[in-house]
């Protein structure tokens, strides 16, 4: 960790992206010091919001979910925040699953709602301005 930025992985489910701008919006200060990646539409929406630079996987049910797991079991991520929107199924299930199951394989924070998100970036270490 010493001498590169944490980095955070972002995803939300369609009804949830709102949310997870907002949480950008609302954290853009402790964000601009982190390498932020996020499955496709949630980066983009990101990106456009904050003006943070955000590397866009591709979208969940396109794989994206499954390419920041890969990161995760590489140790490339920090934490994860992944809103959920736990009032509908997704057809991409699994993947979904994987990827929670990679956070706590690795022992990686996880946050799936507002709440434990706030606690993800309160504990982020302190990387350098971008």
């Amino acid at each position: 960790m010493i001498g590169r930025r944490p980095t955070l992985a972002l995803i939300a489910h369609d009804r949830k992206k709102d949310d997870i701008v907002l949480l950008t919006l609302r954290h853009r200060d402790v964000l601009v010091r982190c390498r932020l990646i996020a499955t496709g539409t949630t980066g983009e929406r990101i990106a456009r919001a904050t003006r943070l630079e955000v590397e866009r996987m591709l979208s969940g049910p396109m794989g994206g979910d499954v390419q920041i797991a890969a990161r995760v079991a590489q140790g490339e991520i920090d934490g994860v925040i992944f809103l959920v929107d736990p009032l509908y199924a997704h057809p991409h299930e699994p993947d979904i699953q994987g990827l929670l199951r990679v956070c706590n394989l690795y022992n990686v924070p996880l946050a799936t709602n507002l709440a434990t998100a706030e606690l993800v970036i309160a504990g982020l270490p302190q990387g350098e301005a971008a």
